[in-house]
Formats: structure tokens, C-alpha cells, sequence
């Protein structure tokens, strides 16, 4: 491991931190009420009509049939994405990629899986799923309501995860069971929300997952989305009694399915201990797999071959076979 010693950064972003202090970092209990809180709120969603609408995309690539969608997701609120489906042979999974907070332009179409229906939903307020009053951009986005717990955007977001499993569903009724998700940063912390409540999904990757451990997401120096709500902070104190019912690494103590983590050790717009605090939450199993990254939302030496190994890795992940619900040990 060689994590980067020269940035343009007025902090460090590695928060004075090596592995093993990274590794003993404690996740945060929820507050009371957080499992009814999603539990409710994962009700309400799968009961939610998608009403999916395919169209043949302009885009075009000789592994993959690309369509744009359009979905329905809870509050009647309008999803856009694309959805792959492969040339050749059967649909036997399906995959929901989320995305960073730069929002997506474009699904990915080097995706290491097989057989697989891939749908890349855009989360709510964002690129093909823009719409006002929320801001499209971050530092806007992740403010927008967030001083009421039941319609704040991020929640939206892990509802429309969920129902992006309905569609999939829908479109393919034998996956239930049989579904993955994968998110970066951004859709990294609403899958750790979103994956522990919905048991139509069987492992999920996360790579520098956002939202872990609140209390320090608020605390640290950052560059990316937690710095416009320590603004924030500065005049509603309050902020974090809310949050808490939005931290990624309280949410992943519930999760019970394989996942494959990826979590970094400098990070200037994630703070490596805040997604230590997503990894460490996760119950001890062998069916979970963790990948150290030197660095995260940097480019640096080394990068291109450690993208490479991970890339692997998921497809390894992605595509071997097991029990869906993992025991300890």
C-alpha cells in the first residue's frame, strides 16, 4: 500500500489514521425507532406500482441491448436511468448500480457480470432523475429537507433503490432473491441504508461508501457533500439528532447478506473513518470480502492496477454462488 503524501488539501486526508486505527473504529448505535423507521418506509415502498417504460436507447454496445427507463418511484416521483440486458444468453441475476454524487450520464458497460440485468437508476433530484425544487447539485441535494426526518431526499434515495429491486422484479419475476446492488460514495452510504431491510437482495458491494458514523461525517474537514451541511450545522444544531436516523454504519450492523467492501485509507471527500465505520459495523462472516484502496475521489500511482484488482474481484463476487443469509463467524 503506498497512500499519497503530496495533495493540494488544507487538511489531511488521512485524518492521522493508519489501517489498524481505521479498523478499531466503532460504528454508531441508532437511535431509538430506526428499525421501524425503514421498516415502515420499505413497506410503503414495495407496494409501489413502478409502472416501468422501456425504450430502445441511442447508445450502443455489442454485448449489451440498452434501453432508457423511466419508473415510478414512492410520492409518485419520476426515475430515470437505462437498463442492460445482455446479447447473449439467459437473464439469471439482476444488479442495481447506484452512483457517485456527481449524479451518471451514462450506465457502464464494463461491468464484470454475465447473464445479469443491470438497471442504473438515477436517485432522485439528480441527472436523468432532475427535478425541482430539489438542487441537482450536492451540496444542495444532500441539504434538501433535511430537517424532516420522513421527506428527506436522502430517504427518497433509498426508496428509490428499493423500488429500482421492484422493477427488476417486475420486468424478471423470478430474481427475488437474486439481485445484487453496487454503489460508489454517494449511492455507497444509500445502499448500507437500503440493503439490510430488503431481502430481494443477496450481496451487495460498496465502494467508499458516504454517510458512516455521523457524528464524525460532521466533525471531520472534508471537501465533498458533509461540508455544506457542517454549514449547515452551524446554525441548527440539531442536525445530527436527524441524521441519525441516516447513518450508513448503523443501518449496515443489520446486514446479513455477502458483501464485498471497498473502503479507502485517504479520502479528502469521504473521511476514511467514516467508512471504516460502514465496514467495522458489518456482522463478522466469511462471506464478506474487503478491499483496501490506498485512496478515494484521488487519482494516484497505482490506481489504475488497484481498479483493475477490484474490477476483478466483483466479478468474482458477483458471479459465484451461495447461501443468500450469512450465519457469524
Amino acid at each position: 500500500m503506498s497512500v499519497p503524501t503530496k495533495h493540494p488539501f488544507p487538511f489531511d486526508p488521512t485524518y492521522g489514521m493508519r489501517l489498524e486505527d481505521l479498523l478499531s473504529v466503532e460504528p454508531p448505535a441508532g437511535p431509538p425507532g430506526f428499525d421501524d423507521f425503514w421498516r415502515e418506509r420499505y413497506r410503503r415502498a414495495v407496494a409501489v406500482d413502478p409502472k416501468p417504460s422501456l425504450r430502445e436507447s441511442d447508445a450502443r454496445h455489442p454485448d449489451w441491448q440498452v434501453f432508457d427507463i423511466v419508473y415510478e418511484s414512492t410520492g409518485s416521483f419520476p426515475i430515470g436511468g437505462w437498463l442492460l440486458l445482455p446479447r447473449n444468453g439467459p437473464v439469471q441475476r439482476g444488479l442495481v448500480v447506484g452512483h457517485g454524487y456527481g449524479g451518471r450520464d451514462q450506465p457502464e458497460f464494463d461491468l464484470p457480470v454475465k447473464e445479469t440485468a443491470v438497471l442504473f437508476p438515477c436517485s432522485r433530484g439528480l441527472s436523468r432523475s432532475a427535478r425541482p425544487p430539489i438542487p441537482p447539485d450536492a451540496s444542495g441535494h444532500v441539504l434538501y429537507d433535511i430537517d424532516k426526518p420522513e421527506s428527506y431526499v436522502i430517504g427518497g434515495c433509498v426508496e428509490d433503490l428499493w423500488v429500482a429491486v421492484s422493477v427488476l422484479v417486475a420486468l424478471y419475476p423470478g430474481l427475488a432473491g437474486r439481485i445484487g446492488y453496487s454503489g460508489i460514495s454517494f449511492g455507497g452510504g444509500i445502499g448500507a441504508l437500503a440493503i439490510p431491510f430488503d431481502d430481494r437482495i443477496d450481496r451487495g458491494h460498496l465502494v467508499v461508501p458516504t454517510f458512516g458514523h455521523r457524528p464524525l461525517w460532521l466533525a471531520l474537514p472534508t471537501v465533498g457533500s458533509a461540508q455544506s451541511v457542517q454549514a449547515y450545522q452551524q446554525t441548527h444544531g440539531e442536525v445530527l439528532e436527524v441524521l441519525r436516523f441516516f447513518d450508513a454504519a448503523s443501518a449496515a450492523s443489520r446486514i446479513r447478506v455477502p458483501m464485498l467492501m471497498a473502503v479507502a485509507l485517504f479520502d479528502p471527500a469521504v473521511a476514511p473513518p467514516c467508512q471504516f465505520a460502514v465496514l467495522n459495523a458489518l456482522p463478522k462472516s466469511k462471506s464478506n470480502e474487503i478491499f483496501i484502496l490506498d485512496a478515494g475521489h484521488f487519482d494516484y500511482p497505482g490506481s489504475a492496477e488497484q481498479g483493475a484488482a477490484l474490477r476483478d474481484r466483483v466479478g468474482w463476487f458477483f458471479g459465484r454462488n451461495e447461501p443468500r443469509i450469512i450465519g457469524e463467524g
